[in-house]
């Protein structure tokens, strides 16, 4: 399929990005067997197009996106099956139909890490914001963020300033800049070399609320694996660390002292089973293996390390693919309102400690569980 047909298919009324993404699973013909598989008023609208499309208002929209993409050679439609369209992506539950891409789309290609974390970062989390950028753009890695104020930024910053890449995926439509603060951030990553902007929605989208967390799927499908940088008890950024584990990557999370308001968060993703990142070495020695597939790779006693995942869309690794849909239900299930320790969670579960703490992890940004003294309790639904 080719990006028009995408294009028509993500403006359908009464599909998602989930509902595509499984019906695209049964690959299907087109035209005739997407129509097949629509609901009424999509299959309609398809119909209408087809059959008729000056009368169609698809008409109107795909000219519009088209124009837009042949205006710059720097501007490009993704989509599954086009050249640069990334693997990882395509392993979500969720993935986006179409990605509107502005810049350097090389930036695709290299092992990705998501830095996140407040917007309002205090002095030691900017440093770190920008020295772990700085360091991991050195390194030939990808530093993926939404371009917010705060963390995204600053690492973003960083990455570019160490002649590196860098993607930000925006919360609106790619021609749409927000926060409008950010416009030479936006500039220089459409326009630079390693630098990318890429976004789900529309032309003319502006930003929404409800667009945010569906933004953040997208930098941590994009990414081997998320750093929450600094990030308070009450942070959007735990949205990103609760999404990073159902995608099933590697969840970090920097210390810092329990002083500090605005690390709250991460420490108590560190207290519930996030990986210690005291240096970008830390995180590395995580997913060195993982990043093989995008950079040649580092032997080890004169034998280069097997590759374990494809990055063009192929089985994850095991450790890498999502876990059973059904434990966190498991977990609730052995759940009361006595504290259980995770030693008996582990035992009764018949599972791994760090599997088990994940699965916690999960359950507790969802404010579905809690740990109390003696061990976890599970909460009363709101």
């Amino acid at each position: 399929m080719q990006a028009s047909e995408w294009l028509v298919l993500n403006a359908l009324p009464g599909l998602g990005a989930q509902r595509i993404a499984k019906l695209a699973e049964q690959a299907p013909e087109w035209p005739h067997g997407w129509l097949a598989l629509l609901p009424g008023q999509a299959a309609s609208e398809l119909r209408l197009w087809l059959d008729h499309p000056n009368r169609s208002p698809l008409q109107t929209m795909l000219e519009n996106n088209l124009a837009w993409e042949a205006a710059s050679p720097r501007r490009a439609i993704l989509h599954r099956g086009h050249s640069a369209w990334p693997g990882l992506l395509g392993e979500i539950a969720d993935p986006p139909p179409v990605l509107w891409a502005q810049g350097d789309l090389s930036a695709l290609a290299l092992p990705g890490l998501a830095m996140v974390g407040t917007r309002h970062p205090t002095s030691e989390g900017a440093q770190n914001a920008q020295a772990f950028a700085r360091d991991f753009a050195s390194r030939g890695w990808c530093v993926v963020s939404g371009m917010a104020l705060g963390v995204d930024a600053l690492a973003q910053r960083a990455a570019l300033d160490a002649g590196g890449a860098s993607i930000a995926v925006l919360a609106s439509g790619i021609d749409t800049i927000y926060p409008a603060r950010h416009r030479d951030l936006y500039q220089r990553l459409s326009e630079s070399e390693g630098g990318l902007v890429l976004a789900e929605h529309p032309l003319g989208t502006q930003a929404r609320p409800a667009f945010f967390p569906r933004r953040n799927r997208i930098v941590t499908g994009l990414s081997l694996g998320t750093l929450v940088v600094e990030a308070a008890e009450k942070s959007g950024s735990l949205v990103s660390a609760r999404l990073a584990l159902e995608q099933g990557r590697e969840l970090f999370a920097i210390p810092s002292s329990v002083h500090n308001l605005q690390a709250h968060g991460c420490l108590r993703l560190l207290r519930n089973g996030a990986t210690l990142a005291r240096s970008s070495q830390d995180i590395l020695d995580e997913l060195q293996h993982w990043a093989e597939n995008f950079m040649p790779p580092v032997p080890v006693n004169g034998q280069p390390k097997q590759a374990a995942a494809s990055a063009n869309g192929g089985s994850p690794p095991e450790s890498l693919s999502l876990l059973e849909e059904d434990l966190p239900d498991e977990l609730l299930r052995l759940l009361s309102e006595t504290p259980t320790p995770i030693d008996r969670l582990v035992q009764l579960a018949d599972i791994a400690v760090s599997e088990c703490q994940r699965r916690l992890l999960m359950l507790e940004l969802d404010n579905r569980v809690e740990q109390r003294s003696g061990g976890w309790v599970r909460l009363p639904r709101p």
